[in-house]
């Protein structure tokens, strides 16, 4: 009896598991698979399984737009924009947690929340007087504001995790506050670091909004390109599940890459001492 309700109970699990997954899998999969498919029986309903694959949705990607042109400045743009986030966030996240200001950490959280539409219309009037909208700085300081809550607010814990008594002993040996700081806070929170950094650098690279509104044909980001599949005469299907799947892929690359770092810093949420 206690084996078989030890079978259901494994078998519930994996159901629900398999059912979770799907809901995660399903879209990507149907992406990739209306990326393949050509325009005639893209929007059949019910869809077509066995169709002749075609690559003519990711010709057309490189075709009618400037994806690599875009791809480029997508790259320059979320990198300067974790770095700089990384630069102000870790400090000021070791800071909170090592003198317990959580109330400024959960400040810090609400301007994250706050819709990213409310900043447009204030930095669109700056920028335009400043002469900085479609230019790189502008782009990465409102992504900035994006990338820099969030890195704060996942590196408090891991800091907070870290025991004092290892900086205090550093600073006895010799060194700074900010060598303890850079030579044992840093390395020993290593995992919340690649945490932090892919999720902001996912967070960057995605964001549609500041790229339509603040940049322009200079700074136009890789998101812009799904929306110029999109017309008042016709939606590209294809070129929209073609593009989709190429900003995807390098996501998912970097996370196959630092996967290990960035699995430990979403399970452990710090060291424990």
């Amino acid at each position: 009896m206690t084996g078989r309700k030890k079978l259901i109970s494994r078998t519930v699990f994996y159901v629900a598991l398999a059912a979770v997954l799907l809901g995660f899998v399903f879209p990507f999969f149907w992406m990739i698979f209306g990326s393949l498919k050509p325009g005639v029986i893209l929007q059949r309903m019910p869809p077509d399984w066995l169709y002749p694959p075609t690559l003519t949705n990711y010709r057309n990607v490189f075709v009618q737009t400037e994806f690599l042109f875009r791809t480029f400045n997508s790259l320059v743009l979320a990198t300067s924009a974790v770095i700089a986030g990384m630069v102000l966030g870790l400090p000021a996240a070791h800071a909170i947690g090592r003198f317990g200001r959580h109330k400024l950490g959960f400040i810090i959280l609400m301007v994250r929340m706050i819709p990213g539409i409310s900043f447009l219309v204030p930095w669109f009037i700056i920028y335009r007087m400043l002469g900085i909208l479609d230019s790189y700085l502008g782009i990465i300081a409102s992504h900035v504001v994006l990338t820099l809550p969030l890195i704060i607010w996942i590196m408090i814990g891991f800091f907070e995790d870290v025991p004092l008594e290892i900086e205090e002993a550093a600073i006895i040996d010799g060194c700074s506050k900010w060598q303890s700081f850079l030579r044992v806070a840093l390395p020993l929170t290593r995992a919340g670091i690649a945490a932090a950094f892919i999720l902001a650098f996912i967070f960057s690279w995605n964001h549609f909004l500041f790229a339509l509104i603040l940049s322009g044909p200079r700074t136009f980001t890789l998101p812009v390109t799904v929306f110029e599949f999109m017309t008042y005469e016709e939606i590209d299907f294809g070129g929209i599940y073609a593009a989709a799947t190429l900003i995807t892929a390098p996501i998912i690359a970097l996370v196959l890459i630092i996967q290990n770092h960035f699995v430990e810093g979403l399970t452990m949420g710090g060291l424990k001492g």
